[in-house]
């Protein structure tokens, strides 16, 4: 052996243990990354049904359901019953948050159409959450899906079927997303309410690195798209939603957003060019505040919000009739 191969040979071996260390500590920070973003930030619920039947004079008869997934896990909501016959909607609130955010709009649009209301915790959500990791709206379409054949297992009083045959959908962000994706499968999904969607799955994995780490790193989030396509083991979809809606066929669809959503409400404006019939849409990305940040809105704000997305549902599925 030449001795520039020896000397080349001895360099390598030497650089080993370095490169080694670098691919550790490479996997190490992915898995981070992936643990981190798929198990979102959770708290306590703003409100439970208990509480807001205590703080209010509505009588609210809210009850704790559980069914299973297509893939064998565990699902749980809050349950509003309404009139039997009559349509369901199902309200998905966004990551980072959890069915409580929603409870308030649940309730009153029990109230007004008198429609059952499902508010599902979705993947990774609540407290205690039964399944573990988010998908970022991917899994959560079939989930959805899964919530719909329980709806329809519900029997009235009168041991009759309790909701209809048509079913609306409220998502924010990436139950917006899940929303969206269920009905290019689901046909008795006739009504949408999508708040703020973002244009793929991978677009809110980048967000959720973002705010994990402080830092807006094209690396990290490289690193974190790659490590939760592996962490899914090939049932992490990215499709783009503009993909999705085109697909969909004629549906009713409310597109929302605001300025707060950010990124968000560009893509949602995008995303209304895409549906097959345009005359079946109809958008406002130009709210106060929009169902991504409406736990902050003022009274009168939460109040002009949570009447539009009642009135849709109430004109679209038909419960006023």
């Amino acid at each position: 052996m030449s001795p520039r191969r020896r000397t080349g040979r001895k360099i390598l071996v030497s650089l080993l243990p370095i490169f080694l260390i670098a691919a550790l500590a490479l996997i190490a920070l992915t898995v981070w990354l992936v643990l981190g973003v798929t198990r979102p930030p959770r708290q306590s619920y703003l409100v439970t049904p208990e509480k807001f039947a205590r703080f209010s004079d509505r009588g609210l008869k809210a009850t704790e359901e559980t069914w299973q997934n297509h893939d064998g896990t565990s699902a749980r909501g809050w349950l509003i019953r309404g009139s039997e016959g009559l349509p369901a909607v199902i309200l998905l609130h966004r990551y980072g948050a959890d069915r409580s955010w929603l409870l308030n709009l649940g309730v009153k649009l029990n109230e007004t159409t008198n429609m059952t209301v499902l508010l599902p915790d979705l993947r990774g959500h609540g407290e205690n959450p039964p399944v573990a990791s988010t998908s970022f709206g991917t899994l959560e379409a079939d989930d959805l899906l899964a919530s719909i054949q329980y709806l329809r297992s519900l029997k009235s009083s009168q041991g009759r079927a309790l909701v209809g045959e048509n079913f609306g959908v409220y998502g924010v962000e990436i139950g917006a997303y899940a929303a969206l994706d269920a009905a290019k499968q689901e046909k008795s999904i006739s009504a949408l309410v999508l708040d703020s969607v973002p244009d793929s799955p991978d677009t809110v994995i980048n967000s959720a690195v973002n705010n994990r780490t402080g830092l807006d790193n094209a690396l990290l989030r490289l690193l974190a798209r790659v490590g939760t396509r592996l962490y899914f083991a090939g049932h992490y979809k990215n499709d783009a939603a503009c993909t999705v809606a085109e697909g969909i066929g004629e549906r009713q669809v409310l597109l929302l957003s605001g300025a707060d959503a950010g990124n968000l409400k560009q893509t949602t404006e995008t995303l209304a060019a895409c549906f097959p019939s345009r005359s079946s849409v109809e958008v406002h990305t130009d709210l106060p505040l929009s169902g991504f940040t409406l736990s902050s809105a003022s009274p009168e704000q939460d109040e002009a919000y949570d009447r539009r997305v009642i009135e849709f549902f109430n004109r679209t599925l038909g419960a006023g009739q």
